[in-house]
């Protein structure tokens, strides 16, 4: 493990416009390379609006309020000059729910490089097939490259909406409920892709359940009602969580 993490949250307090109360308050939480972290709780207990600042995408909302900082290897991704659009393309994101491109499955990978200045054909034929190999998706699609993205099934648009994000070369991956809508062998396969990719990528994740949570975190963090109520190894919060709030969420007693 690094000495320096990947992402430090410090004194993070956010606010929606029209609201008394934080959606966050006094966040502090570090991220490592390498790792699942996965930020998990209840309804409005703001793991997506954690994840959403860690690309400034709540940029896009107007009457926000932010106090504290998030480093990103040591750099405020919010001071004054941060070019959001590169740090978008580090920080890449995967929603819940998958949108391809209306083009297909070559033009969804490769959309993202060519607007990057890249037009070297060898080139971008490479970050195709990288980048689905990558998201446990080329073996199911290597000879329907020029077909519609559209016609790939909810788990496998999924997985390529994850491989136009890695085709872009992030440091950090994003990732809010991004098997929510899809089958259990579908979710599997995500599940593994994640495995495999942070041998190369940090990823941050907001899980569909508690037992996803439990599977996939290398670090979890528990929050409510906007308060970071404990974080820990995986292994170690969801056998033996410190805090009662924690231990009653995880095993149904809320939620």
């Amino acid at each position: 493990m690094s000495s320096q993490p990947k992402i430090s949250i410090q004194n993070l307090t956010f606010s929606y416009n029209g609201t008394d109360l934080s959606a966050l308050t006094d966040i502090n939480l570090d991220i490592q390379s390498n790792e699942i972290t996965v930020l998990f709780g209840p309804a409005q207990s703001g793991t997506s609006t954690l994840l959403r600042l860690l690309n400034r995408l709540n940029d896009l909302i107007e009457g926000t309020t932010m106090t504290g900082q998030i480093l990103l290897d040591g750099q405020d991704i919010y001071a004054p000059g941060v070019n959001v659009v590169e740090l978008r393309r580090q920080v890449g994101m995967v929603f819940a729910l998958p949108i391809p491109l209306p083009a297909t499955i070559r033009e969804n990978i490769t959309y993202g490089p060519r607007l990057s200045g890249v037009r070297d054909q060898h080139r971008l034929a490479e970050m195709v097939e990288r980048s689905l190999r990558a998201a446990a998706l080329w073996d199911e699609v290597m000879d329907r490259l020029d077909e519609s993205a559209s016609a790939l099934s909810g788990g496998q648009q999924q997985r390529l909406c994850l491989a136009r994000v890695l085709a872009l070369e992030p440091e950090v991956i994003l990732l809010d409920n991004p098997t929510s809508g899809l089958d259990p062998i579908s979710t599997a396969k995500v599940e593994g892709s994640l495995q495999a990719l942070k041998r190369d990528y940090t990823i941050v994740m907001v899980p569909h359940s508690i037992q996803q949570a439990a599977r996939v975190a290398d670090t979890a963090a528990f929050l409510l009602m906007g308060e970071l109520v404990e974080h820990a190894p995986g292994e170690e919060l969801f056998t033996w969580p410190r805090d009662k709030r924690t231990e009653d969420y995880i095993t149904g007693r809320f939620g």
